[in-house]
């Protein structure tokens, strides 16, 4: 495969489907570094505040794929991108050769390179490229981005890796890399989203100042990077998703049939999943992750702060 040849005076075409919290951020850092950016997403509102900004929009993803260099993914699934590619009104079949598709979402391993061999065999370029940073390093260009491909991939990708990312990890020549390193990110964020939500909702059902607390622990060994970043989300009440509980009964879901694939015992991230199911059935799984807190209050009767208006 050939990769398109970037011409000094034509912006190169930038098409990103998926703009919620992370696609909003990395659509508009593509602006920023001079892309002519198409967004694409389900939320009529979100797509005219991209436009707002001086973003482009198209009636449907396969015209906006029609005209891209680049097509960054970001969607929440494995079935979601595989519907992107090869669904009703998929992109596969429009994409240029030696164009480059970005697929960022959380995914089985095996699953991202049978979506890049299916890909590649029509001469388009795909880039396991999984993220992480949250919403605020997405939308300053700062996301940290666990990449696998061809070498030719990374070389079409190029400009839009540095446009929204702060660390390019290159792990490999083969799709599917990039997923297993996220997968191993998810179990840890999980896990400790989960720990630092039980410490503390136990703080609260002690009767221990919860600011307080939050001031020891964040100088303390016993900080997370988790704890720091969730737990203002408890100690304001908002629960606003920035991140849903229902991505990680997604993700901690397939970290247990990857570790049951390899016969690999992972009790904690295990018991952490049950927790996140426990919340989403009691209807907080579209609320932040941080609603675990809420979900152990619930369960013992500690007392949390509430949002005030």
């Amino acid at each position: 495969m050939t990769t398109l040849q970037e011409n000094a005076e034509t912006p190169q075409v930038a098409a990103v489907i998926g703009l919620g919290a992370m696609g909003m951020g990395m659509a508009l850092s593509l602006r920023k570094a001079g892309f002519d950016v198409i967004g694409i997403d389900i939320s009529a509102d979100a797509v005219s505040r991209f436009v707002q900004a001086g973003g482009r929009s198209a009636s449907s993803i396969a015209e906006a794929a029609k005209e891209a260099d680049i097509v960054v993914s970001v969607v929440v699934n494995a079935a979601q991108t595989e519907s992107v590619l090869f669904g009703a009104g998929g992109i596969a079949g429009v994409m240029r050769p030696g164009s480059v598709f970005i697929s960022s979402a959380t995914m089985d391993p095996a699953v991202a390179g049978k979506l890049a061999a299916q890909l590649e065999a029509r001469a388009v370029h795909y880039l396991d490229a999984p993220i992480s940073g949250g919403s605020a390093r997405a939308a300053s260009g700062e996301l940290t981005v666990m990449a696998s491909g061809t070498k030719a991939a990374f070389s079409a990708a190029r400009r839009a890796l540095d446009a929204m990312a702060a660390k390019v990890y290159e792990l490999g020549d083969t799709a599917g890399a990039g997923a297993a390193f996220k997968m191993i990110n998810q179990l840890l964020a999980g896990v400790h989203i989960a720990a630092a939500c039980e410490a503390i909702s136990l703080a609260a059902k002690l009767g221990l100042d919860l600011d307080k607390v939050y001031e020891v622990i964040t100088a303390s060994a016993g900080n997370s990077w988790m704890f720091e970043n969730r737990i203002p989300h408890v100690l304001a009440g908002d629960y606003t998703p920035l991140s849903a509980i229902d991505i990680f009964v997604k993700d901690l879901g397939i970290i247990q049939d990857m570790a049951r694939s390899e016969r690999y015992p992972v009790p904690l991230s295990a018991a952490a999943l049950q927790m996140y199911l426990a919340a989403s059935g009691a209807g907080m799984g579209r609320d932040d992750d941080s609603s675990l807190a809420r979900l152990y209050a619930q369960l013992s009767g500690a007392s949390l702060p509430e949002k005030t208006r």
